[in-house]
């Protein structure tokens, strides 16, 4: 027995073998994602402690940095259910920076983008654009408030050991940009600028480059966790059954015709011999998330939903 177990270790040191990916949401997708690794892990299924990779896009970089924060996922849900940061001390959670237009002027401006964008490169710049126009508007002064306020949520200031990315957009080229501890970013920049939704919140600046939100660029980014042999993915917004909430980034959402959707992803990963496991919000969960997932008050019933779900989808993720 000793030895089956040294073998299956020195097999899992030189293969990539589970990546756990964590896509963006608003505030519910995030309380919505640690309710189900909560609920996965009282089943018997610890997935902070068994991925070999978290990605986290948007809401989801944030739920990232949580998981792999070595608080346990019992904690990590008691926090979110007691509308407390995840750590033993700090600030409380306080208001984000004002958006510099109402929400429903920036989801209608998404949707004009993306109706007049030709390819998901086109749509990636003019958000980008977006975002650098709208700083004109918030100042200087909100986005350094953001980057305290982002700092203040993360249960720990450092990257952690064990691999994580969390994923970004140039502001000016629109290219990927993908932090990890060696990228000589801050976990806290990385985060702050992985979340700027362009109209919401400021861009982020790291060395004289503005970043927005990895969201733009796809709402999970599951085609980063290539070459692992299995793939689990939490997703909020991909493949979710009926229809989105109105009114709510379809201007992010023609990726389908340019293939770098959640299912033309999937479909590539499992070509390559991944196993892809996809967790959308089940019925339960939907109606907890409800019709704005960005409001805040959305948190503790999306994260009692996960958690009840998470215990259900246990028996079809027992990777080995």
């Amino acid at each position: 027995m000793d030895s089956d177990v040294h073998l299956l270790r020195q097999w899992r040191m030189a293969h990539k073998n589970l990546a756990l990916v964590l896509g963006g949401g608003g505030a519910a997708g995030n309380a919505w994602m640690i309710g189900i690794i909560a609920g996965l892990a009282d089943a018997g299924l610890d997935m902070a402690e068994a991925a070999d990779l978290v990605i986290g896009t948007s809401s989801g970089a944030t739920a990232a940095a949580h998981v792999r924060s070595g608080i346990s996922p019992a904690d990590l849900l008691a926090a979110v259910l007691s509308e407390e940061p995840a750590r033993a001390a700090g600030p409380r959670r306080e208001r984000p920076p004002t958006p510099s237009l109402p929400m429903a002027a920036v989801f209608e401006r998404m949707r004009a983008i993306g109706a007049a964008a030709t390819s998901a490169a086109e749509l990636r710049r003019a958000m980008g654009a977006f975002g650098l126009e709208s700083d004109s508007v918030l100042g200087p002064v909100a986005a350094e408030q953001r980057r305290a306020l982002v700092a203040s949520r993360l249960p720990r200031p450092e990257w952690p050991d064990k691999p994580m990315i969390v994923v970004a957009v140039d502001a000016h080229t629109g290219e990927l940009a993908a932090f990890d501890r060696d990228s000589g970013v801050t976990l806290a920049d990385a985060v702050t600028a992985a979340t700027a939704l362009p109209g919401m919140v400021p861009t982020h600046r790291i060395d004289g480059t503005h970043y927005i939100n990895g969201g733009v660029r796809s709402a999970d980014n599951a085609d980063l966790a290539a070459g692992y042999a299995n793939v689990v993915v939490l997703t909020p917004f991909g493949e979710r059954s009926g229809p989105l909430p109105p009114g709510q980034f379809e201007g992010l959402r023609r990726s389908p015709e340019w293939g770098n959707d959640l299912a033309s992803q999937v479909e590539v990963l499992r070509t390559q011999g991944s196993r892809v496991e996809v967790i959308t919000p089940d019925a339960d969960s939907r109606a907890a998330m409800g019709t704005n997932q960005m409001d805040p008050a959305t948190r503790i019933p999306a994260a009692r939903a996960g958690f009840a779900q998470g215990r259900q989808e246990a028996a079809r993720l027992a990777f080995r």
